[in-house]
């Protein structure tokens, strides 16, 4: 298997991330689900400041997903558009992935940041990881691997650029 294969595998994979309901398609419901469990698990009001701003959030990764990769118009992106769509147009470019994904990924910090500084602990970071579905393994890594100064805390940025590296870049080696 050549390294595209393997990359094209690798991205494959992480649409069940999206695909919160496992219907085999990412829609606006999936992102919606997302946000609701989110402020289910810490406890805020959808009608919090908070609770819109990730329902806000969940709507424009949605938005800018959509945009870039259902390809029919059907408002739901098969695994196909976006192994094809998705990736080939975002994967020299993860910065415009981080951009999609930051509204989202700023209002899910402050939703797990319980002392309002700006900052969400690696410990919340990990649930809020468990609550969108990742293994509970893989998320206490993720989140440890956030914390490269062993502080406890995430930034905005460190969440950010590692998502946009998890979905769209392939390893530093070259591997998927």
């Amino acid at each position: 298997m050549d390294a595209e294969e393997l990359y094209q595998r690798r991205i494959a994979s992480r649409f069940a991330a999206f695909d919160q309901d496992g219907n085999g398609y990412i829609s606006r419901e999936d992102f919606t689900a997302a946000a609701t469990r989110l402020l289910d698990e810490f406890g805020t009001p959808f009608r919090s400041d908070r609770g819109q701003a990730l329902a806000g959030g969940a709507e424009a990764f949605w938005q800018g997903l959509a945009g870039i990769a259902d390809v029919d118009g059907d408002q739901r992106v098969s695994r196909g558009e976006f192994v094809n769509g998705a990736v080939k147009r975002l994967r020299d470019n993860p910065d415009r992935f981080a951009e999609i994904a930051r509204p989202f990924v700023s209002a899910l910090l402050a939703v797990a940041d319980g002392d309002g500084d700006g900052k969400a602990g690696t410990a919340e970071v990990e649930r809020a990881l468990r609550v969108l579905g990742v293994e509970a393994h893989t998320a206490a890594l993720a989140a440890e691997s956030l914390d490269p100064d062993h502080s406890g805390l995430v930034d905005e940025e460190e969440v950010v650029t590692a998502f946009a590296r998890y979905f769209m870049t392939q390893d530093p080696d070259g591997t998927p």
